[in-house]
């Protein structure tokens, strides 16, 4: 149960933030230069940004955060310094979604970008565009926020994902934004036809929405990919995910993860991405020494690697290992999964049920029929009914019962 004193804490957080936001917007303003910049695809202000974004994505939070702050004394009165802030918050997220810890800065951030982009949306035509773009990012990245797992705020997603639709519309009359503007078009092109295609039940909420071209979305997420600038490499992870998990296209999905992984090598959610991936292909070999070193990194303490990222390389150790027949090496990387699992309270999860179903198979490999017996229960207590490692369990508890204990 949240305090009420860490309430009042984030809500003067959130309070001052619009704040600051509303001063350094009204004290600086666009309308008194000389020329509009529309910094989205301006050259001087990309360069200021390179190295902040790659900080940024390599985990080196501090740098980059000193960096767009920087950039704010000079365009306090834009949204982009802001959403950027709100970028930095959100990949203390990506890790381990389950903490919610930065939950309030990064809505706080997002909130400020919409307040600051709102004004030059109202005020200043020339920025309408522009404002239009960050007014739709930043709504969308709320709505996906709202709508993960670990929150499912269906009705707070629903609505700023309403906002977002609205503002992409507008954003797409820029083409001298282009390719930016792209990212959230072919998003909603894609996930606006997949949705309704694995999910018939939420078709009637579509209905009302423009329709979308998967196909299409694909190719815009793949230009944006290549040609973006700001939302090159959400793009990038976007289209590693689709590719990986809705088009069943692993090779091209492992060939972006490498590229995250080569140019962003302290990211821990691109180094074990890359470690699934390349298990999943079965490239035991090459996957071993990565998730090794994601668990090297853990007990360094850091920053970024926790018990997420330790769960999923504990597991594919334990595999790799067990298909190795060695059995107490596969043995002590399922036992450090449990470990990893329980610190998340992720003892529902595949990885955590599997980890005690391989350590059961392996006890009973090893001849010791009560701790398999143990290990199979243990999996029924934790496991949905309907769950195929519940079925699995009850199958080989039933197997060990007929040959008698």
């Amino acid at each position: 149960m949240v305090s009420p004193l860490f309430a009042h804490k984030v809500a003067l957080f959130l309070f001052a933030s619009l704040f600051v936001a509303r001063f350094e917007a009204s004290s600086q303003n666009p309308a008194k230069k000389d020329t509009i910049i529309i910094l989205l695809s301006d050259t001087e202000v990309q360069l200021q940004c390179t190295q902040a974004l790659n900080d940024l994505y390599n985990f080196k939070f501090p740098q980059a955060e000193e960096k767009f702050n920087s950039l704010k004394t000079g365009y306090g009165w834009h949204p982009l310094p802001y959403f950027l802030m709100g970028l930095i918050e959100w990949w203390k997220i990506m890790p381990n979604t389950k903490d919610q810890s930065h939950d309030a800065s990064f809505l706080a951030y997002m909130d400020t970008t919409i307040q600051v982009a709102e004004r030059l949306y109202d005020e200043f035509p020339a920025y309408k565009a522009e404002a239009s773009f960050f007014l739709a990012a930043a709504y969308g990245f709320k709505g996906r926020l709202y709508s993960d797992e670990e929150r499912k705020n269906w009705r707070k997603a629903a609505s700023v994902g309403k906002d977002a639709l609205d503002y992409l519309e507008e954003s797409k009359v820029a083409q001298n934004l282009s390719p930016e503007l792209l990212f959230g078009d072919a998003l909603y092109n894609y996930f606006s036809v997949w949705v309704p295609e694995n999910y018939p039940a939420l078709r009637p909420l579509l209905w009302f929405f423009p329709k979308g071209d998967k196909a299409l979305g694909l190719k815009q997420l793949k230009e944006v990919s290549y040609n973006a600038f700001y939302t090159r490499t959400e793009a990038m992870v976007w289209l590693m995910r689709i590719l990986n998990s809705y088009e069943n296209d692993q090779f091209q999905a492992l060939q972006i993860s490498s590229y995250l992984i080569e140019n962003y090598p302290d990211n821990p959610f691109f180094h074990r991405y890359y470690a699934r991936m390349l298990y999943s292909m079965g490239r035991y070999a090459e996957a071993e020494p990565v998730c090794l070193d994601i668990l090297h990194r853990i007990d360094s303490g850091m920053v970024g690697y926790e018990a997420t990222s330790g769960r999923y390389a504990a597991f594919f150790l334990g595999q790799i290992n067990e298909s190795r027949k060695k059995l107490d090496d596969a043995k002590k990387y399922y036992e450090l999964c449990l470990k990893f699992a329980e610190q998340i309270d992720a003892t529902d999860s595949g990885y955590y049920l599997y980890s005690l179903i391989a350590l059961g198979e392996i006890a009973g490999k090893q001849g010791d029929k009560a701790k398999a017996k143990k290990y199979f229960k243990m999996v029924k207590d934790k496991a949905d009914r309907k769950d195929e490692a519940f079925k699995d369990a009850k199958r080989r508890l039933k197997s060990i019962e007929k040959k008698g204990d």
